[in-house]
């Protein structure tokens, strides 16, 4: 009679308990599986269609929440169902559960998860790096006319400068903010890049998808307010070629580098035009010539990072094979040469000399710039180059001794 009794409750637990286990476990798309949503996933799907280049967002490289999908595994692996919440239903949504594998089933809502919901905002540090401003160092190109016409020593000029320095920053971290946003899924399978603030989740992409505008409308402020109208159209064409560098120019071979260097390049007119100086033909030859062999380092480091994770093919997003390396180091090293040749055919003119006290001190820069690019190439060939010399140059202290030796020659001629 105990043991019926007893038998009889075990089987009332076991009912009671039943309920419980079979209570499926919701998790919400929005906000909680993914962090940022979707909304800023399908805006900048949209707008790469606007630029004539149809796109779909990528489920396999999305930034998911990985404590929620291990949750869900581990509550399906016990024998408990796992839904997935959406606000609406749609191809997307089961190319996301289809790809997790963890769902059991999809139902709609017609509330918001605003408890689960993540502000990202207000990330100072995050928003640091997505506007690049270590980037902002190669701006300093800007005041390269200042110190070629001798005019260095006029401070309303180093005023101008300055604002001709920050307007290009905003309008190249307006750039970069947009350039984040159009290549997510690129980024995303990319080994370093996966980690930039968009692409990782750690800043939502429809603040970017605000921010990138703001900075240009500041930028252009600043040029057309207090700069001369030469600026503008500088900066116009800047943003021009760097949009169709993204969508275009960028996954064409050789077009590439030379679209990097007439980028970099830009930076030199644009100082001509802040300043209101006269543009040389020693310093555009210049600047070109030194500035595509930067270029051809950071593709050659680009392609050598993914030689080493045994990619044989050509890389994601570029031309280049892994059998081009060697044709990129020797154009990238003759053009850092060339940029030393036209330095010294420019202290051998005589304009030059007659510019100069002491212009025979001008020939000490000739044998600092080929050490620096000599050794730009051969880190690079040993792979301990970053993927963008500027930003190694910036880190490099050796990079700053042979900059201020360059500068020393120059001051020392004067």
């Amino acid at each position: 009679m105990a043991k019926a009794e007893a038998l009889g409750a075990e089987e009332q637990s076991t009912s009671a308990a039943s309920p419980t286990q079979a209570s499926p476990l919701t998790i919400h798309l929005e906000g909680q599986l993914l962090p940022n949503g979707l909304r800023g996933e399908r805006a900048a799907v949209a707008l790469k269609a606007l630029w004539l280049q149809p796109e779909h967002v990528d489920v396999t490289v999305l930034p998911y929440n990985m404590e929620v999908i291990n949750n869900a595994r581990a509550a399906r692996a016990s024998g408990q169902s796992v839904h997935l919440a959406v606000s609406r239903e749609d191809d997307l949504v089961h190319s996301i559960r289809n790809h997790l594998g963890c769902f059991d089933g999809i139902v709609t809502t017609s509330t918001e998860n605003s408890a689960h919901t993540q502000t990202r905002w207000a990330a100072p540090g995050q928003w640091m790096r997505a506007l690049r401003l270590h980037q902002w160092a190669k701006n300093v190109i800007i005041f390269l006319p200042l110190l070629s016409s001798h005019r260095f020593d006029e401070l309303a000029l180093i005023g101008q400068g300055l604002l001709a320095f920050v307007a290009f920053g905003l309008c190249a971290s307006s750039v970069y903010v947009m350039n984040d946003i159009l290549d997510l899924a690129d980024d995303r399978h990319h080994r370093l890049k996966r980690n930039r603030p968009f692409a990782s989740g750690a800043l939502p992409v429809h603040a970017g998808l605000y921010a990138f505008p703001v900075l240009l409308a500041s930028a252009y402020g600043i040029a057309m307010l207090a700069l001369p109208p030469l600026f503008t159209v500088v900066i116009t064409a800047y943003y021009t070629l760097t949009i169709a560098y993204s969508l275009l120019l960028k996954r064409v071979m050789a077009l590439d580098v030379i679209a990097l260097a007439i980028l970099y390049t830009l930076r030199v007119l644009a100082g001509v035009a802040a300043l209101s100086l006269t543009l040389t033909f020693w310093l555009l030859a210049f600047a070109m010539f030194l500035f595509l062999s930067l270029a051809l380092a950071k593709r050659y480091a680009e392609i050598r990072d993914a030689l080493e994770r045994g990619r044989t093919g050509k890389t994601r997003g570029r031309d280049y094979e892994a059998a081009d390396l060697a044709m990129i180091a020797s154009l990238g090293a003759a053009s850092g040469y060339l940029a030393v040749l036209v330095l010294a055919l420019y202290i051998r003119e005589q304009g030059t000399m007659a510019l100069y006290a002491n212009p025979e001190f001008l020939w000490l820069a000739c044998p600092i710039l080929l050490f620096w690019t000599t050794r730009v190439w051969m880190l690079t060939h040993r792979g301990q180059m970053h993927e963008d010399p500027v930003v190694f140059a910036v880190r490099d202290w050796v990079s700053y001794a042979a900059g201020a030796a360059f500068l020393l020659a120059f001051l020392a001629a004067s």
